[in-house]
């Protein structure tokens, strides 16, 4: 489980990697615009990094409703502020993306990671990232991106999000991408209600046991204001207990909006396992 990523070393065994949420887009459902602008996004990119975030991922269009943003609006909104950040930092930078086009784009501006949230709705994504060094994030969904969604039935949410997760990543292998750089990830709220969402994060042991790092998204999702009656903006002691609940069931990076809280509940948890140091010890020491 040790993993090099973009010009960074990960031993998943033993740490937990932080993963902040940048949003170029104007109809965010966390931020509503906040980090549009590239100076803005830019800036908050940095001080993600400052803050301690040991990735980035970088967002153009929304997976769910809204209107139809074209190929080029998306490049304009990705390939920029990757480029400028990757100027900057050696910071992870991942791409939230389920256009192949704008993954080989933002993988040659400086993007290591693709983090398809459609689960390869577009055919051409894998051979795309395997023809790169990048790594790909391979994400249960049921609906095409920026569709209706359906009403999520499931006999078995977990069962069904397993067989999906081992069929996109055959899909991965066969198209040339070996096992060092995939990343899975259940989808939580993704075609989920919230009894979904919360089953998976219950029983994500089963997901970590497919033997690839897991990441969870977890954070302001709707199954955290439902389940602890919050509104959007108020749901960060949710966000961070699912967290934290995600990491002691095997996740290894964490997708998150505010970057210091999570980062020091992370270190909490690591050092609770014995896999990080205080960061200084006075306490009845003599």
């Amino acid at each position: 489980m040790r993993r090099t990523i973009g010009g960074r070393t990960f031993d998943f065994d033993r740490e937990v990697a932080v993963m902040a949420v940048i949003n170029r887009t104007p109809d965010s459902f966390f931020d509503k615009g906040a980090t549009y602008a590239l100076d803005k996004a830019v800036e908050a990119s940095l001080r993600a990094v400052k803050d301690g975030a040991d990735w980035l991922d970088i967002g153009g269009v929304p997976f769910g409703r809204g209107p139809v943003v074209t190929l080029e609006e998306e490049l304009d909104r990705i390939v920029p502020v990757v480029s400028a950040i990757a100027a900057k930092s050696d910071v992870v930078i991942s791409v939230d993306t389920f256009n192949a086009k704008v993954a080989a784009a933002a993988i040659e501006a400086g993007a290591s990671v693709i983090n398809d949230t459609s689960g390869l709705f577009d055919p051409d994504m894998a051979s795309a990232v395997a023809a790169t060094d990048a790594t790909l994030v391979l994400t249960h969904s049921m609906s095409p991106p920026r569709a209706e969604p359906p009403r999520p039935e499931y006999v078995d949410v977990v069962d069904e999000v397993i067989a999906f997760l081992r069929d996109r990543i055959g899909r991965a292998q066969a198209a040339g991408i070996p096992d060092e750089r995939i990343i899975v990830d259940p989808g939580h709220d993704l075609n989920k209600n919230t009894y979904h969402s919360l089953e998976l994060t219950r029983r994500l042991h089963e997901i970590v046991a497919l033997g690839y790092p897991t990441l969870a998204a977890v954070s302001n999702k709707d199954f955290v204001g439902e389940t602890i009656d919050r509104k959007q903006g108020e749901r960060l002691e949710g966000s961070l207990a699912a967290a934290v609940f995600c990491v002691l069931e095997g996740a290894r990076i964490i997708r998150m909006h505010d970057v210091p809280a999570t980062v020091a509940a992370v270190h909490m948890v690591e050092a609770i396992l014995g896999w990080r140091k205080p960061a200084w010890t006075l306490h009845n020491m003599g």
